[in-house]
């Protein structure tokens, strides 16, 4: 099959922009959050997989952190567990909790290493229990009340938060040339089994491998103004003007805190980009415009 001349220089002109960035990129780390509707849709999660095979074959050591609460809140429903939620957070019994590590260590975590993998990678699923790499605490939730003192604290259950990442495992994944696809999952000292935040654990894991990059993956265009538009080149400052004008809120607030600790932590540049673009991934990573809003220290 042949290609028009115009579709041929198309092709080159792509190949050209992407190649200083695979030569600057080559050899470092890309923490990648996957969640949203990346995850659902056919189309998406294919070209989500190409993305990652691409990046590790031009020598790129891309590390995926996915989330799961959609699959994990339609087991619950089958059966029969009633999900409550308290500020955003799940509220994580103990057999919820069950469900919680069956659906991300087991069924959604293989499904996106099995995809990496008929698209030719070297995926290894992982959780945060496995060579004790996520160490947590459990998240305790503070509710100011004016009748009283002091605030009410709120017990939400196995739902954690990340103490400290051993990065041994990971390092010796990509030595090999495997793809590391990690469940949130963490123990404590308690023992216990805890639920993490995937955007939370992404960055911390960005700043523990020192990563070049942490990527996180929405159901938006990326941080927008009042009118609508695309914001990108923030910085600590511009942020806490967006924050504090009320222009940046609800579920974009922690991921845009996510991203400002990664960098403020020395990760070089945090992207929050729309995952309902196809190939989203590679267009961030080789391409001078990007998808998303590119946040700086």
């Amino acid at each position: 099959m042949t290609i028009s001349i115009d579709a041929a220089r198309n092709v080159a002109s792509v190949l050209a922009e992407a190649m200083p960035y695979i030569k600057r990129f080559h050899g470092k780390t890309v923490v990648i959050k996957y969640g949203g509707n990346a995850m659902v849709d056919e189309n998406l999660k294919n070209g989500f997989a190409r993305d990652i095979v691409l990046m590790k074959l031009v020598g790129i050591n891309p590390v995926v952190v996915h989330g799961g609460g959609p699959q994990i809140s339609r087991l619950l429903e089958r059966i029969g567990k009633k999900t409550e939620f308290i500020e955003g957070m799940r509220v994580t019994d103990r057999e919820t909790m069950d469900v919680v590590e069956m659906v991300l260590g087991g069924s959604v975590n293989k499904e996106i290493v099995n995809l990496i993998n008929s698209h030719g990678g070297k995926a290894v699923g992982l959780s945060g229990k496995d060579g004790a790499m996520i160490r947590a605490r459990q998240l305790v939730i503070h509710r100011d009340h004016p009748e009283t003192a002091n605030p009410e604290v709120v017990d939400i259950g196995h739902v954690g938060q990340v103490d400290a990442i051993d990065p041994s495992l990971v390092a010796v994944l990509d030595q090999q040339k495997f793809i590391p696809v990690i469940a949130p999952i963490g123990v404590g000292a308690d023992g216990h089994t805890y639920n993490i935040n995937a955007d939370s654990v992404a960055g911390k894991l960005a700043i523990t491998l020192a990563a070049e990059k942490l990527i996180l993956l929405t159901n938006t265009p990326g941080v927008l103004d009042r009118q609508g538009n695309l914001l990108t080149g923030l910085n600590a400052s511009k942020i806490n003007d967006l924050i504090n004008g009320g222009v940046i809120e609800g579920g974009m607030l922690p991921k845009v805190r996510c991203a400002l600790d990664a960098v403020g932590s020395g990760v070089r540049a945090a992207h929050i980009i729309d995952g309902r673009v196809e190939h989203a991934v590679l267009l961030e990573v080789f391409t001078d415009s990007g998808v998303g809003t590119l946040i700086r220290g």
